[in-house]
């Protein structure tokens, strides 16, 4: 078998890393023959959230990590499909090669407490949960206007007409506070 280039590495790297991230919050497939993402939920997931961004986004400082994790995800398939009995498509990567129901079986056992490497696999989790809750790898309006799929599924409503967010009535249905008296009118301190 020929050893992968670089570029194949990568590929394979981030295919991993989009099958765990839509393992934790799945998504539709982006295209027919996707194979990272296994498409067992309507609309966008992680990975259309942009979980791989956050990933690798410098400000999220799991970067340096991921080809390690990657890596380490793909040995755990491994070792999870012989245990199990499963034959690996060579094609694509281990962890991508197991189907939706023993990804979730494996990612269970990684983030269990008892795991040893528990950190690692919860923190891989979270970021792909935080694209999908916040966008964080881009502005909150420039998300919403190219239709983020995790802000759009909760529900998060655009700003109004000036960017800015205003609430006409109150979130908890009263209001909690008075502002303070040198407020001024844009709701800035004075």
């Amino acid at each position: 078998m020929p050893v992968p280039t670089e570029m194949e590495s990568d590929q394979a790297r981030t295919m991993a890393l989009e099958a765990y991230a839509d393992t934790i919050l799945p998504g539709e497939k982006r295209w027919p023959g996707d194979r990272a993402v296994a498409g067992v939920s309507q609309g966008g997931g992680a990975v259309a959230a942009g979980a791989l961004e956050v990933l690798r986004s410098a400000e999220g400082g799991m970067a340096p990590a991921l080809d390690a994790l990657a890596d380490g995800l793909n040995a755990h398939a491994r070792g999870y499909a012989a245990e199990a009995g499963i034959e690996l498509d060579p094609e694509v990567p281990p962890f991508v090669s197991l189907d939706y129901a023993h990804r979730v079986q494996l990612v269970q056992r990684l983030t269990d407490r008892a795991h040893p490497e528990r950190e690692a696999w919860v923190s891989l989790a979270m970021f792909s949960t935080i694209a999908f809750d916040a966008g964080s790898h881009t502005s909150t309006v420039e998300a919403l206007a190219a239709g983020h799929a995790g802000l759009n599924t909760i529900g998060f409503r655009p700003p109004d007409a000036d960017g800015l967010w205003r609430f006409g009535t109150y979130s908890y249905g009263r209001q909690l506070a008075r502002p303070h008296p040198d407020t001024t009118p844009s709701g800035s301190p004075a």
